[in-house]
């Protein structure tokens, strides 16, 4: 493979050079104006007139008449042809990336003049019979290079010429005639010529300078490159899982170009800057850079307004390296040149542990600084950033506050500090969808059977290595299934199905997100349906577990068709048994009526755990449990009989534990047995059970005598 050529870029000698060229080639501009200026003040009758520019005299008409005809050429000042500009001075590569010929460099710099020198713009009020036109004109440029505004010199100034199209040089005045018309120079592109590199201030806000890795361009990059370097320069990365935006990057960087990133989410926010694509091409140019544009679903090309955007841009930047991505297909409508595509892959585990390894070296404030997590070995690195999909920038800013956490403690880095800094990587969009919960719970928190824990550990491992197993080992079926993971928790309500999932979202070292279903169920078609496409959108672009409570509502059965309603349900249904499997992130479904749910989905999920009601054992252990350490207890206090006696969920012992902490706290004394008993009681009658003296015994009484005795 032929590896793409680098720009060569010019050191200090030959910036020193460019500079007395560019001197040399302004004194010449102004030995012509002094030549015009002479000549000028020779045919004037009136030289010090001090009203000269204000007004027209029948004399001046006169000489208007009997001056110099614009079908001629005028005198030439200096035949001698212009010098041209050294090898690698700024002159020389701006007249090779815009395309221009010597006439187009004197033009330019006959409009530069007044940007460097302020002597100019009174010369040219002069010459303009205008004190208030201080800007060379059509006209006047053309007369100072000894060609007639009639020529074809005028044709280099047209809107389509290598000058004005290219962003080097503006027409203005275009209510006036041609001849008529100022020309003035941007101010990056003066700013560019004396040597300045700052980004155009028009662009500011919209575009930053993309940096490298620091790390060897692969063979994807070093492709993208030579692609980028062909034809138009458009390429098209779609993005499958991988890091898209900084492979354009690295690509652009390969080639020995200047990575131009363009904010396509600030860009959609609000009205485009109408002079944004000549401006940004113009910026590349200069630069000897390329564009990155993505990703292409935030910009909406599909709208007609985004879509000229991107065709100008496209339009603009023709044979400098663009590179758009995405995880949209591309159009052939949007652009008239069609993209060379790249597909993007998720990285290995392996490449993800060297970026994770990278960025905490260039984190580190000191070089005890950087360790791997824990042990220090690789092994658990990968294991504490194998289930997270970060991009390079987001690991780079998680690795910063995971390095700074560690650095003001002064100790290594820890697991912890990478997982708390990569859950501060997600975006608030799933957060204003669905509600955040920070998991607080761990596996000694849970008391479920043996099984059912096993179960919830396979979940996490399947979490946990989905890329290896489904990407590497290539164990992902195909029909456009994505690599998330989905689990069904059925029981009982109360039997620790919530709380599970919050203890694997603890176990990943991530956040869970509860979607609240009164968010996502709509009474008018098709809402229901683009609330929850919202919800996988926004979930599978962070690293949480998203869980839907109660999910029989909106994962049912379908039904027989007998009217439009019933059509629509089975819409509903259908187009979730399609997303959850291309789903790309970690969902949790809870239930507490399994035989609900949709025979369909039940074939679709990766895991279906059943967490049965607590025995006699496991509710002895959620007693104590719930009531805490911290609770003064009576001697007297036999939880076994309560463990032993009463068949509770854990969700029914813990508000049992609630209300008789309540009871104890009112009295200020140790908690007692008919504090728990009572609590019982109104939780039996909270429940709609029966309340039998079979199970209550003597404590049966406890709540009437209470109430007779009144408040204490």
């Amino acid at each position: 493979m032929t590896t793409p050529s680098v720009r060569a870029r010019p050191d200090a000698d030959a910036g020193t050079v460019g500079r007395d060229h560019l001197w040399e080639r302004l004194c010449r501009v102004e030995r012509r104006v002094r030549r015009v200026v002479a000549e000028r003040r020779a045919a004037d009758p009136e030289p010090d007139d001090p009203y000269r520019g204000q007004y027209l005299t029948p004399e001046a008409v006169e000489r208007i008449l009997d001056g110099p005809s614009a079908f001629l050429p005028a005198s030439p000042d200096d035949r001698r042809p212009s010098p041209q500009p050294p090898p690698g001075s700024r002159v020389e590569r701006l007249a090779a990336d815009f395309g221009l010929v010597p006439l187009d460099v004197e033009l330019l710099l006959i409009a530069l003049a007044p940007d460097v020198d302020a002597r100019f713009e009174r010369l040219y009020g002069y010459l303009n019979d205008d004190l208030l036109r201080c800007r060379p004109t059509v006209g006047l440029a053309l007369e100072l290079c000894g060609l007639p505004v009639a020529g074809a010199g005028r044709f280099r100034l047209s809107p389509s010429a290598p000058l004005v199209a290219g962003g080097l040089l503006d027409v203005t005045d275009t209510e006036r005639p041609l001849p008529s018309r100022a020309l003035t120079v941007p101010d990056r592109v003066t700013a560019h010529l004396l040597g300045d590199d700052e980004l155009d201030a028009r662009l500011c806000g919209l575009v930053t300078v993309g940096r490298a890795a620091g790390e060897a361009a692969e063979g994807t990059a070093c492709r993208v490159a030579a692609a980028a370097g062909t034809g138009g320069g458009l390429v098209h990365l779609l993005d499958r899982g991988g890091d898209a935006g900084r492979l354009a990057v690295d690509a652009l960087v390969a080639a020995g170009r200047t990575p131009l990133v363009l904010d396509v989410a600030g860009l959609a926010s609000g009205p485009v800057p109408a002079e944004l694509p000549r401006a940004l091409a113009a910026e590349a140019r200069l630069r000897g850079g390329g564009i990155v544009l993505g990703p292409l679903e935030a910009l909406e090309p599909e709208r007609p307004e985004r879509a000229r955007l991107l065709r100008g841009l496209c339009a603009a930047a023709t044979g400098i390296p663009l590179i758009a991505h995405g995880t949209r297909h591309w159009d052939p409508l949007w652009t008239a040149e069609s993209p060379v595509t790249f597909t993007v892959a998720p990285p290995t585990p392996a490449q993800r542990t060297r970026r994770w390894r990278h960025a905490l070296a260039a984190a580190s404030p000191g070089p005890d600084m950087h360790e791997p997590p824990e042990d220090g070995s690789a092994d658990a690195l990968a294991e504490a950033v194998a289930g997270y999909r970060l991009d390079a920038e987001q690991t780079r800013k998680a690795a910063a506050v995971a390095t700074r956490t560690a650095a003001a403690e002064r100790r290594p880095v820890r697991t912890e500090d990478v997982r708390a800094a990569v859950r501060a990587q997600n975006g608030a969009g799933l957060a204003r969808l669905a509600r955040r919960v920070e998991p607080a719970v761990g596996w000694d928190d849970l008391v479920l059977p043996a099984p059912t824990r096993r179960q919830l550990g396979e979940l996490a491992l399947r979490a946990r290595h989905r890329d290896q197993v489904l990407g590497q080992w290539r164990m992902r079926p195909g029909g456009g299934r994505g690599r998330g993971v989905a689990a069904l928790f059925a029981g009982e309500s109360g039997t620790g199905k919530t709380m599970s999932a919050e203890v694997v979202a603890a176990e990943l070292g991530m956040e869970l997100y509860v979607v609240d279903l009164s968010t996502v169920v709509d009474k008018y078609i098709g809402e229901t349906e683009k609330n929850l496409e919202r919800i996988f959108g926004e979930a599978s672009e962070v690293n949480g577990v998203l869980l839907f409570d109660e999910a029989d509502a909106i994962f049912g059965k379908r039904s027989q068709v007998k009217d439009a309603h019933d059509r629509h349900a089975n819409m509903e249904s259908a187009y979730l048994l399609q997303r959850v499997e291309s789903f790309e992130g970690i969902a949790v479904l809870t239930t507490n009526l399994r035989a609900d749910l949709d025979e369909a989905f039940t074939r679709r999920l990766d895991a279906i755990v059943d967490f049965p009601m607590p025995a006699t054992e496991q509710r002895l252990a959620l007693w104590d449990r719930c009531l805490g350490p911290e609770m003064p207890r009576e001697d007297g206090l036999d939880l076994e009989f309560c463990a032993r006696r009463f068949e509770l969920s854990g969700g029914s012992i813990r508000a049992c534990a609630v209300t008789a902490a309540y009871l104890a706290a009112d009295t200020g004394r140790p908690l007692t047995m008919a504090q728990v008993m009572t609590a019982v009681l109104r939780e039996y009658r909270k429940l709609g059970r029966l309340v039998l003296e079979s199970e209550f015994g003597p404590w049966l009484g406890l709540d009437e005598e209470r109430a007779e005795a009144g408040p204490s």
